[in-house]
């Protein structure tokens, strides 16, 4: 996923490479469980930037981003990390979500 990929009608794509990525941590997360948490963390910096030219008037790329977030932030809060590597983790949500220009990550936030 990269920023500016999508153009304003691109929603299905979009939302379609985001179940990729989801599968793909997912899959990860069995054996590599702070790899996968640190995708849970890279794909939440990109959503923003690779989203923000989508027309998201239909809410269905919002509701694609929530489930994505409800299925993957159990494999980052679960992930068997040390304080120093939790704290780096928390600031770069803290900038992903100081980006993120519809509160995307808003479940994140919370």
């Amino acid at each position: 996923m990269r920023a500016g990929a999508y153009s304003w009608r691109s929603s299905a794509k979009a939302i379609d490479r985001l179940k990729s990525a989801c599968a793909e941590i997912r899959a990860v997360a069995r054996s590599e469980p702070v790899i996968a948490a640190e995708g849970v963390i890279a794909l939440a910096q990109r959503i923003w930037p690779v989203f923000e030219h989508i027309d998201t008037s239909s809410g269905a790329l919002g509701t694609a981003v929530r489930r994505m977030l409800d299925e993957l932030l159990p494999i980052l809060i679960d992930a068997p990390a040390d304080e120093n590597t939790r704290a780096k983790w928390l600031e770069l949500l803290r900038e992903a979500i100081i980006d993120d220009g519809v509160d995307n990550l808003a479940p994140i936030a919370d």
